[in-house]
């Protein structure tokens, strides 16, 4: 059986789009390259001056990263550039002798001054930089800089100038922190149009350079301007020992920061463990006996509590009281008689002597009765209250 003739010119219809498709794609298609930034690498992360230590390896310079100070007794100070550059708030006054002995034997110092000169104490936070006998203070707090410095073409920059060379370098130290140095024992120093960020002085043999900051030498600033050959110039010649960390956080500083609440419920659990299982230092108390008290001791404890709280005359007028609301019930027009006329009324009722009567009637003195007066008092008028 034949195939008919309209599937035939479908087919070849379809071939020759499908070509015209392809040549267009392959003439209008420009091939290109794409570069996916992933981020610093690992390494990257872990160590800030990654790049530093590279540069200065390509540059000859053989470089050894330290965590702490526990290093300083293995190294030989001649020829030896050691670039403190972690945060210091840890140190003692026995780390900073160790350190200036150590550069006055011939090496030579490089770190970051830390905390601002407080002219209240005369004195910083930072010993090291308290023992250089330099300053730290903010930018801000100085003078206005002379007309012919406001006229920099880089006032933002450090310059950093040298013999037989025409131009100075530029690094960007950061501007709002500036160096003092009242006693002028700085040898060299590096400016920018308002404030000094980097100065050097002999010690013994060997030399200490004080920087504001070390920003610059970080892996993403140390291809700014000049800030890798200026880290090539303060330690060339020497092999560098860089040091940035030199307070590492024990395992429970680690917990606290990223695991508080973890720590709280694992307290809160020992704290009921020992409660459990704790001794006890007594015997136990025994339950409340079940029989309940007796009327007359219901009474002799109020009784008690009323005469406490409300004193003896408030109890006998309340007993008086008792006696002349009886009367007035037993003898009708009681109340307008005569006070003597009422004591022959409560006389005849109640078949007392009339004497008797006016005695527990009459109203008491304020000072406080005997136990036995009071006594006798309260019998005689519950005696009078009980026969009307």
């Amino acid at each position: 059986m034949r195939p008919r003739p309209g599937w035939l010119v479908g087919a070849v219809v379809a071939v020759v789009l499908c070509g015209l498709a392809a040549y267009l794609v392959y003439t209008k298609a420009v091939p290109y390259q794409e570069t996916i930034d992933h981020g610093p690498s690992p390494q990257a992360q872990a160590n800030p001056y990654l790049a530093a230590e590279y540069f200065l390896g390509q540059q000859g310079i053989k470089v050894e990263h330290a965590n702490s100070l526990d290093v300083l007794p293995t190294l030989e100070p001649r020829q030896r550039t050691l670039l403190l550059l972690g945060e210091r708030s840890n140190m003692t006054p026995r780390d900073v002798e160790q350190l200036l002995n150590w550069t006055r034997a011939g090496g030579r110092l490089l770190f970051v001054a830390e905390a601002l000169w407080d002219e209240s104490t005369d004195s910083s936070d930072d010993l090291l930089l308290d023992r250089v006998l330099l300053r730290q203070m903010l930018s801000k707090d100085l003078k206005e800089p002379a007309p012919e410095l406001i006229k920099d073409r880089y006032p933002e920059l450090t310059k950093l100038y040298l013999e037989d060379e025409e131009a100075p370098a530029y690094v960007d130290f950061d501007t709002d922190y500036h160096l003092e140095d009242p006693h002028n024992l700085a040898q060299a120093w590096a400016n920018s149009a308002s404030s000094t960020h980097m100065m050097q002085l002999n010690l013994g043999l060997g030399s200490i350079i004080v920087i504001t900051d070390a920003e610059l030498w970080k892996n993403e600033h140390i291809d700014h301007y000049d800030n890798a050959w200026l880290l090539w110039y303060l330690s060339a010649d020497t092999d560098v020992t860089l040091l940035f960390n030199t307070d590492h956080d024990n395992l429970l500083g680690l917990l606290l920061r990223y695991f508080p609440q973890a720590l709280l419920a694992l307290l809160a659990l020992i704290g009921l463990w020992l409660w459990r299982a704790a001794a006890r230092l007594g015997p136990l108390q025994q339950p409340a006996p079940k029989a309940r008290r007796q009327l007359e001791e219901h009474l002799q404890a109020s009784a008690g509590f009323h005469l406490r709280h409300n004193g003896q005359q408030q109890l006998l007028h309340t007993l008086q009281q008792d006696v002349l609301r009886r009367a007035r019930h037993l003898h009708p027009g009681f109340e307008q008689l005569a006070v003597a006329e009422q004591w022959q009324v409560l006389a005849r009722l109640t078949r007392q002597p009339t004497r008797a009567i006016s005695q527990a009637l009459s109203p008491r003195p304020k000072q406080r009765l005997s136990s036995a007066e009071f006594c006798r008092l309260v019998a005689h008028l519950q005696n009078l209250r009980n026969a009307l």
